[in-house]
């Protein structure tokens, strides 16, 4: 299993030098990694209208995406070899935030009706136009509104993981190791014989 850590130093490493101001933010799942980083805000004077200073930002951040296309691929490319994950790439400009077509994923549920009811509200309210938009609706204003209870479990369950791959090579009741082979005379048989 690929850690978030290891996933982070390596684009450290491979972010071509001077991509961007500074790499802020790499985050991992099991579908994808985001990759984010910091680019130089426009050049505007004080007191410049919110609608120029919103299209000055647009701009930059449409010609950063246009000139480094390239680069980018070729890291996303690499990346997706060894981690076996599609890339996704956003900026940080002047206080705005930018992702480059991020990857959606369908995701399967079962819900009861006042579950139901609950998205059915949504989408009469307008808030949605489907069932669908309106779960993943809830998703974003649950992450918004719990964001420091959500970082803390994720820390925990990196932990755990941790310490799930410091924990002893020992033989488990019913045959099978810490590691997840099966113990015995044929533990080291199998071993890529498929």
């Amino acid at each position: 299993m690929t850690t978030s850590e290891a996933v982070r130093g390596w684009f450290a490493d491979h972010v071509p030098h001077g991509l961007f101001d500074e790499l802020t933010e790499v985050r991992v799942d099991r579908e994808e990694i985001t990759v984010i980083g910091r680019i130089p805000a426009p050049p505007l004077a004080a007191g410049t209208p919110a609608a120029e200073r919103v299209v000055a930002v647009e701009a930059r951040v449409q010609e950063f995406r246009e000139r480094t296309r390239q680069s980018r691929t070729a890291v996303a490319r690499e990346a997706r070899q060894r981690f076996g994950r599609t890339v996704s790439w956003g900026v940080d400009c002047a206080g705005e935030r930018v992702l480059f077509a991020p990857l959606t994923t369908p995701v399967m549920t079962r819900l009861r009706q006042p579950e139901r009811q609950v998205l059915d509200t949504l989408i009469a309210g307008g808030v949605a136009r489907s069932r669908s938009d309106a779960l993943a609706w809830c998703v974003r204003l649950v992450g918004r509104h719990t964001g420091d209870w959500l970082t803390d479990l994720r820390s925990s369950l990196e932990e755990v993981r941790r310490v799930r791959e410091r924990g002893p090579d020992v033989e488990h009741p019913y045959g099978a190791r810490a590691d997840g082979r099966r113990a015995g005379k044929d533990a080291s048989a199998g071993d890529g014989a498929g």
